[in-house]
């Protein structure tokens, strides 16, 4: 069964930093592209960043470009999500999701989801 989880998400203060990882389980990555979704108390879920399968172009959300910053390993199992100089704002449940066809900002183009981590950005 094919599967993503989560990790890395906590209690960070504003300024910091903390890098999510999507890890794959029973598949790997390599004819996928990766999503990364964020939803904020109140507030609807939002794309924020996408890693296509090949030849692994990234696509950011404007507004958090220069902070965020995806990736995946070479074993393609993993897809990061490197959050720097983290702000209050970006609190929120952080998902992971796949798609077999392309990135998307829209959360229809994906087909499978993680059960999200929660990250806290307060002092």
């Amino acid at each position: 069964q094919m599967q993503l989880a989560e990790s890395g998400g906590g209690l960070v203060q504003p300024g910091g930093s903390l890098r999510l990882s999507c890890a794959a389980s029973g598949f790997t990555l390599d004819h996928y592209a990766v999503g990364w979704f964020r939803q904020a108390p109140g507030k609807e879920r939002e794309g924020i960043a996408c890693i296509s399968d090949s030849p692994g172009s990234r696509n950011y959300r404007d507004s958090l470009k220069g902070r965020f910053t995806i990736s995946r390993d070479n074993a393609k199992t993993t897809v990061y999500l490197q959050m720097d100089s983290l702000k209050s704002e970006d609190t929120a449940v952080y998902y992971c999701a796949l798609s077999s066809i392309a990135c998307s900002p829209y959360e229809w183009g994906y087909d499978i989801w993680g059960q999200g981590t929660q990250v806290t950005v307060s002092s």
